[in-house]
């Protein structure tokens, strides 16, 4: 593995990037060699809930499911919070079982993903992909053991520099979701931001990878 792309929706099967590709239950692929697979707080239908968080369970049990998610709280979308919520703790509850790491989007709801995660003990690691906000949350959020993953707001918003800088080594992951740029450069920013090889920067990732998914399978 040269390249580990943390989050896409697009499968590019190229040999020297492992790519966690998103899933979601009604639409599963069993041709994706790697995939995380959840209901997104955008696609929670009440009728299906229960048969998606038992394809999920389904899935978590292979070898080739990488971690739940993503799934997560959404404020800016009309379904209830209260409903979002009882979602994704299902969904919790699923990693603590299985042990898996936890594909998280978070929009505008920093502050509950953090309590719940207190409230119900969750010792799976857990990842708000595709950050955008500013030092002050991604420092809370490292505080309270999340990790972090970049990409498409790293690639477009100069503001995200002194805050990928300030993001420890060992909390960080890179990703495309889905932008048509790829992962490699999205490494080559990483590198020039964290004034360092690529080398350097691929060695940190594949720790990091270590920590979070070997670490799952143990």
């Amino acid at each position: 593995m040269e390249f580990f792309n943390f989050h896409t929706h697009q499968f590019t099967n190229q040999s020297n990037i492992l790519e966690l590709v998103n899933q979601y239950p009604q639409d599963f692929d069993a041709s994706i060699p790697f995939y995380s697979i959840g209901i997104h707080p955008w696609y929670i239908k009440e009728a299906q809930i229960d048969t998606d968080l038992k394809i999920i369970e389904e899935k978590l049990q292979t070898k080739n499911c990488l971690a739940l998610g993503e799934c997560g709280l959404d404020k800016r979308i009309e379904i209830p919070l209260e409903q979002q919520i009882s979602v994704f703790e299902k969904q919790l509850a699923l990693a603590e079982k299985y042990n898996k790491p936890v594909v998280i989007h978070c929009v505008a709801a920093f502050q509950e993903v953090i309590e719940i995660k207190k409230r119900l003990k969750i010792s799976a690691p857990m990842i708000i992909h595709g950050f955008s906000k500013n030092s002050q949350i991604a420092s809370q959020l490292i505080k309270e053991g999340f990790y972090i993953s970049f990409g498409k707001y790293l690639l477009k918003n100069p503001d995200l520099k002194a805050v990928f800088q300030n993001a420890p080594n060992d909390r960080f992951f890179l990703e495309t979701d889905t932008i048509e740029e790829s992962i490699q450069q999205v490494y080559d920013l990483a590198g020039q931001y964290k004034n360092i090889t690529i080398k350097e920067l691929r060695a940190i990732i594949s720790s990091n990878y270590k920590d979070v998914f070997v670490r799952s399978k143990e």
